[in-house]
């Protein structure tokens, strides 16, 4: 086995909600946009070439059943970390005006990063259909079988009736296999006014 391989099946496997992700990924990219400005005077370059990883991690940790919010996260990540080094001045306003031009000066990192989760989440979900589809297949054809060889149909066998009323739907307060009270009458329902 390569040794890439190995040294990633080393590494944690969590699985988070769609929720988790996303607050993982902006709580680490915001740890980072920090950093990014302490150390480096916040250098666009750094912080998006550590977008990348973040969110590749994000894709590969999210839950199979929440992968959709991978790439939804992810973006609103990077507009989070943003914020320490935009370098925005004079209030909300400038700090605002700042955030928005990063984000269009930068917008390349953000569809890259974005780019990454959604390869990574469409990836999963195509084999995780192919995983469902091939225990589908392999465990659906033995039930199948067995009841074309008792020679009853999964109405008949649970219900013991066989013919129209077998697969008649039944309603709440009616007599299995059969619609109506006794006799299979069906009673006459007004209108409501």
């Amino acid at each position: 086995m390569p040794p890439v391989v190995l040294a990633l099946r080393r590494l944690p496997q969590p699985r988070l909600t769609g929720l988790g992700a996303g607050l993982f990924a902006a709580a680490v990219m915001l740890a980072l946009g920090f950093l990014d400005r302490l150390l480096l005077d916040g250098s666009p370059v750094v912080y998006g070439l550590l977008f990348l990883p973040v969110s590749a991690l994000t894709a590969l940790w999210v839950r199979t059943a929440d992968l959709v919010t991978a790439p939804i996260g992810v973006p609103i990540a990077f507009a989070v970390g943003v914020v320490p080094i935009a370098g925005g001045t004079g209030g909300f306003g400038g700090q605002a005006m700042a955030v928005v031009t990063a984000l269009a000066v930068h917008a390349g990192w953000l569809y890259g990063g974005t780019l990454v989760a959604g390869l990574i989440a469409s990836v999963r979900k195509v084999r995780e259909m192919g995983r469902r589809q091939h225990l589908a297949r392999s465990s659906g054809s033995g039930t199948a079988g067995q009841a074309k060889a008792a020679g009853t149909t999964r109405a008949e066998g649970r219900s013991g009736v066989s013919g129209p009323a077998a697969a008649a739907p039944s309603v709440a307060g009616e007599a299995p296999g059969g619609r109506g009270g006794p006799g299979g009458a069906t009673a006459r329902r007004r209108p409501v006014v």
